[in-house]
């Protein structure tokens, strides 16, 4: 393993003095680069907040002028047409999944906790570091000109299917749906530059003693998550030319006039698709790790299984993809197929789940409010898991596919999973990242209100769904086999609604807390990993001149012998004490 040498550290020693730009926004630091990905973000969230709100008006009032709209949809007097519609749902996911879980938990906290946690002074390349950085706020520049062009952004929903996608004319979008491909291929790059990076540093620049198997959890699902995005963005990226050059050049790779194939379409974006769900979740999966045993004072039940069951889930997230093409004429053969490794994938969540539950029993749990969101993330991500157990079957899928069933289902397991896990690591590591602590009653308002309508918004769409009413609708009142369940959109509705508004609570807790917070101090949770050996924030290069020596595992809590009920990393066990890994 290597690490900067004296000379280096000499180096960085200036680092402090640095103008405004290289310290501030040009800047090479991991912990300056993990809080520019945190902010961005934070700031896509609430245009894709925004837009979830326009989109469940229209589900609720249909047709209905939106107040306060008129000035900018002057020609429908507010009212959200069909073609703004298909717009407003393509975007919100799409900023959702791209720019905002993936900036936050694999961009924020992978930069910031892969080197704190391993006992690096950095990332292994931090030139390559900031461009990664740039390269994706480029992206999200570009993603978000998309509506200012003539014709208005991408509007064939999030999958973006051919050949709706590849004919300008199908949905009236040229230059929004262009731009919608090209920041998906500048994404990518900065995703992969990140991946290189992360996995280097990982595997190269460990503390001494910092053995693979002593690595906290959530290092673990950051570095195959990385893995998964080193692999799965290339298909992606290619995808997303073809497609492009398909509008633009007059190739035909997805359009059938030309001998083209528009399931190729389908069969390369879910290929990259389903491992990108895991990309969403597994960072979530090791926040959730790193906290429950944390707040139970307990050390993790089943280390080793839980490090193999994500490596389960990295091998596994490649061949499943099918199931999301049930109804596309798949051979039936090959849907048996499918359907098998779909349930075999749930095996290593379902590891992980009952190894959170082994760690909470018996524990001494402190309800703080990163343990509360970590306990709701492991609760909904059962939920999403189990009813993508229903979807892994190929009887039910036919039934229930593109259905709000299916909507219910990406909520529960990206939101539900991945947006509590973000809340959990930002209301855990602020004190780490900022040097102070966020106000815990007004954390836990935020999380309640949060928790509770997040429910109301979202479980009743599994009943919307068995009911049949269908995703990317536009006027659910002109069937009248909807008519009767109407009134559970309204409710939805009302729930989003005042989900965004709960989020208020984190924004006041937030930036008060940057400002005027209490000075946190260097553990203020008593943990045992190697972050909480350095002050709050740290300073550049992490430890200044010395590099931590690990002795044991993460997670060292209640260790007998000892007159604390933790052991960091950093100190030596009590003789006759057996380490827990």
């Amino acid at each position: 393993m290597s690490h900067p040498t004296a000379a280096t550290v000499t180096t960085h020693a200036t680092h402090h003095e640095l103008g405004f730009v290289r310290t501030y926004i040009f800047s090479t630091d991991h912990k300056m680069i993990a809080r520019q990905f945190l902010f961005l973000g934070l700031f896509m969230m609430v245009i894709g907040g925004i837009l979830a709100m326009l989109i469940r008006w229209q589900l609720a009032w249909p047709e209905t002028p939106v107040p306060g709209l008129g000035w900018l949809l002057t020609e429908t007097e507010g009212i959200i047409p069909p073609e703004t519609y298909n717009m407003l749902f393509t975007m919100h996911a799409t900023l959702m999944i791209f720019f905002v879980i993936m900036p936050i938990l694999a961009g924020a906290f992978g930069n910031f906790c892969i080197p704190l946690m391993i006992g690096a002074r950095d990332m292994a390349f931090p030139r390559l570091n900031m461009l990664s950085f740039w390269t994706g706020a480029v992206a999200g520049v570009l993603m978000l000109a998309g509506f200012f062009v003539k014709g208005g952004h991408a509007a064939a929903g999030w999958t973006s299917y051919a050949p709706l996608s590849a004919v300008p004319i199908y949905t009236g979008t040229d230059w929004g749906q262009n731009l919608w491909c090209i920041s998906l291929i500048v994404l990518a790059a900065s995703s992969m530059m990140g991946a290189i990076n992360y996995i280097t540093t990982v595997i190269n620049m460990r503390a001494p003693g910092m053995t693979l198997f002593r690595m906290p959890l959530v290092v673990w699902s950051l570095f195959i998550t990385a893995i998964l995005l080193l692999l799965a963005l290339p298909v992606l990226t290619s995808a997303a030319a073809m497609l492009l050059f398909d509008r633009t050049l007059g190739t035909h790779w997805f359009l059938p006039e030309g001998g083209g194939e528009p399931l190729l379409w389908q069969h390369l974006f879910w290929f990259f698709g389903h491992p990108e769900v895991y990309i969403l979740i597994l960072p979530a999966m090791g926040i959730a790790s790193e906290i429950l045993p944390v707040f139970a004072r307990k050390p993790i039940f089943g280390y080793r299984a839980m490090v193999y069951s994500m490596l389960a889930i990295c091998f596994l997230s490649w061949i499943v993809y099918g199931h999301h093409m049930f109804v596309s004429g798949m051979d039936p053969r090959v849907g048996i197929a499918f359907t098998l490794t779909t349930m075999v994938i749930a095996v290593p969540s379902a590891i992980k789940t009952f190894n959170w539950l082994g760690t909470l029993w018996g524990g001494s749990i402190l309800f703080t409010t990163p343990m509360l969101n970590a306990l709701a993330f492991v609760g909904m991500f059962v939920i999403g898991g189990l009813s993508g157990i229903f979807m892994a079957s190929t009887p039910v899928d036919i039934f229930i596919q593109d259905t709000y069933f299916i909507v219910a289902h990406i909520h529960y397991v990206v939101f539900g999973g991945s947006i509590f896990g973000a809340f959990a690591a930002i209301y855990y590591w602020f004190p780490k990242m900022f040097g102070r602590m966020m106000n815990e009653p007004l954390g836990k308002l935020h999380f309640w209100t949060t928790f509770v309508t997040y429910n109301v918004a979202f479980f009743p769409m599994h009943i919307l769904g068995v009911g049949g009413m269908m995703r990317r609708i536009y006027n659910p009142v002109q069937y009248e086999f909807l008519q009767h369940l109407q009134w559970w959109n309204v409710l939805i509705t009302y729930g989003a609604f005042a989900l965004g508004l709960a989020q208020i609570f984190f924004v006041i807790n937030f930036f008060w807390s940057l400002f005027a917070g209490k000075r946190a101090p260097a553990n203020p949770w008593n943990a045992t990993t190697l972050e909480w050996t350095a002050p709050s924030p740290p300073p550049h290069l992490n430890w200044g001149d010395r590099i931590p020596t690990v002795y044991h595992g993460p997670y060292e809590y209640s260790v007998p012998g000892m007159s604390e009920d933790f052991a960091p990393q950093t100190r030596p066990l009590p003789k006759g004490a057996a380490a827990h890994h």
